[in-house]
């Protein structure tokens, strides 16, 4: 499957580890995720206070939700990070997994520190939008 979006860079700006604006086509089907949470299929929150296995299980919940819309990382237009803290190392930890799963495919991308998220013991969090052609449903 080959991707529409197109990730464009801005080389005036301040080096960042991932692409400053996204375009898809005007007739692209906009897939708007909700966000995913760090859960695992009991729905139990996935390694309570490890930012980094929350970040990897929250990259895994996403490719599903991906999935299920015929979609793939190469697909997702833009992303939101949420990390419950106010310490800039752990917001670092859980970006460095995340932005590892999406290799060269370096989204436009938010970083937050937030103060709580909804789950117990939940401290990562990805909301995404994907780009698909307009004829992959």
């Amino acid at each position: 499957m080959s991707s529409v979006v197109r990730l464009l860079r801005a080389p005036q700006l301040a080096d960042a580890p991932y692409a400053y604006a996204a375009t898809a086509p005007a007739d692209s089907r906009l897939v708007f995720l909700a966000g995913a949470c760090p859960l695992e299929d009991d729905g139990t929150t996935t390694a309570p206070g490890d930012y980094a296995a929350q970040a990897a299980r929250c990259v895994e919940t996403l490719q599903q939700a991906l999935s299920a819309a015929n979609a793939t990382l190469t697909d997702v237009i833009s992303t939101r990070v949420l990390v419950a803290s106010s310490a800039q190392q752990d917001l670092v930890t859980a970006w460095n997994v995340i932005h590892t799963a999406f290799g060269a495919h370096d989204v436009p991308s938010t970083l937050l520190g937030v103060t709580v998220l909804g789950y117990d013991d939940q401290l990562v969090e990805i909301e995404a939008v994907a780009a698909l052609p307009a004829d992959r449903a």
